[in-house]
């Protein structure tokens, strides 16, 4: 057997295998010789069937499958060896169709695409920004009024008012006004504040018990997922709608009474004597926002991360190869025009995919074992604590730690968790940072222009 490569160019090499009778005939006759031994010939008995028979009937796709294992062993030995850092994986050069039950010398050629060379460096002339969200009067306030709905009380009045919930009785509708036979059909409760046209959310105040309201619902409703799981039905169903029209019959109105902000609600929330005032509860509140808000930064520092080392480094990539291996490999049929609408994407993935494996290497960030192990000590303590459980010892700890780690999907979520931690303290350390005040709004709108 002889292996060959081409002199790389443009991030491309050929890698050509010359496969000769003398690679795989011996292997060949072994395999026939235990067939002959195990297969069933009619008119002989098992095991005594003439070689020439067995060789008739096998050796074409036995020698098929002997010189394509062959081939893959040397092909990947090869890249191996000579450590070619191969992005997709080779791809076979079209040419003619092999006759394999008259050929005994084969040549196959491989395209295979190269990563780029390069290095990273990190220093504190790499700069960026890191956002610190102020939780506002607006924000704090918010954030209050949602607790107070959440320990709030509800009551059923008779009249209904904006932001109420309003339980219904909905029929689809046919042509003529009447309740559709085999048309949509559910109860359900409406909330006000999820419909989007204020015309028809008017329609919804002042009802009482028994009332009726006939309204347009994909006008009603913009957000499809929601009036379908109101309807009780999937999505598309929602876009075949055979009439629009639906009547609501009420069956009763639901409020919710939003908690006083007083000391009844404070020791609810943070445990008796832990808040005694408005003022501590909105400072309490604000905190915790402002730790909540602390996961945004991060995530918008990582996104800005990846974008800058894409844009300084310039990684140059092997476009035309990769496309035409992805058109090849798609498990849905995919076409070159399908494809350069997303590639733009894949190629920027790949790239960090590339660059995160160097910083990892380089500056040498690793989760082990123990790693995965101690951090899920730790959040079984914490949560033992957290249910006032009694403390465990080292020992079991680090069995119960093991029994979960069984579970490679519990496995692979706490590995995420601790490889997310690690590198982000890694960008935050190395990366000079400027720290910039804002609000949350403006945090928002800042991602979505970023996005």
């Amino acid at each position: 057997m002889k292996i060959t490569q081409s002199k790389a160019k443009d991030l491309m090499t050929t890698i050509s295998v010359e496969v000769k009778a003398e690679d795989y005939t011996e292997k060949v006759d072994e395999t026939l010789k235990n067939y002959r031994k195990t297969t069933q010939i009619p008119g002989f008995r098992k095991g005594k069937a003439p070689i020439g028979i067995i060789n008739k009937q096998y050796r074409t796709s036995v020698v098929i499958e002997e010189v394509n294992k062959l081939l893959q062993d040397e092909l990947y030995k090869h890249i191996t060896e000579k450590k070619l850092r191969v992005l997709g994986s080779p791809m076979p050069i079209d040419s003619k169709p092999i006759d394999w039950e008259k050929t005994e010398d084969f040549n196959f050629e491989y395209e295979v695409g190269l990563a780029p060379e390069f290095d990273v460096k990190i220093t504190s002339k790499d700069k960026l920004n890191y956002y610190k969200i102020q939780a506002d009067t607006k924000i704090v306030d918010r954030y209050c009024n949602d607790i107070a709905k959440r320990y709030g009380k509800m009551s059923n009045p008779e009249l209904s008012v904006e932001g109420d919930l309003v339980f219904c009785s909905i029929e689809q509708l046919d042509i003529s006004g009447k309740v559709m036979g085999n048309g949509i059909k559910n109860d359900a409760t409406v909330a006000m504040d999820y419909i989007t046209d204020l015309k028809i959310r008017n329609q919804f105040i002042g009802l009482r018990q028994n009332d009726v309201v006939i309204i347009n619902i994909l006008k009603a409703f913009a957000n499809h997922a929601d009036l379908g799981a109101m309807l009780n039905v999937d999505h598309k169903a929602i876009h075949n709608l055979v009439s629009e029209e639906f009547q609501f019959t009420v069956k009763n109105v639901n409020r919710l009474e939003p908690a006083k902000l007083d000391k009844e609600l404070f020791d609810k929330v943070y445990g008796p004597g832990s808040v005694n005032n408005e003022k501590d509860f909105k400072a309490r509140v604000k905190s915790e926002a402002e730790v909540q808000f602390v996961r945004e930064s991060d995530r918008m520092l990582k996104n800005d991360v990846v974008n800058y080392f894409i844009s300084k480094l310039k990684l140059d990539m092997p476009n035309n190869f990769l496309k035409r291996w992805l058109v090849k490999t798609s498990e849905q049929p995919i076409t070159m025009e399908m494809l350069e609408k997303e590639y733009d994407m894949y190629s920027k993935s790949l790239q960090w995919q590339l660059i995160e494996n160097k910083i990892l290497e380089k500056y040498q960030i690793k989760v082990t074992q123990d790693d995965i192990l101690s951090h899920a000590k730790k959040l079984i303590g914490s949560q033992m604590k957290q249910y006032g459980q009694p403390e465990s010892d080292d020992k079991k700890l680090t069995e119960i730690a093991n029994d979960i780690l069984k579970n490679e999907e519990e496995k692979k979520k706490l590995y995420d968790q601790m490889f997310d931690e690690r590198t982000l303290s890694f960008y935050k350390e190395n990366f000079k940072l400027n720290e910039k005040s804002i609000s949350y709004d403006d945090f928002v709108k800042l991602a979505s222009e970023k996005s």
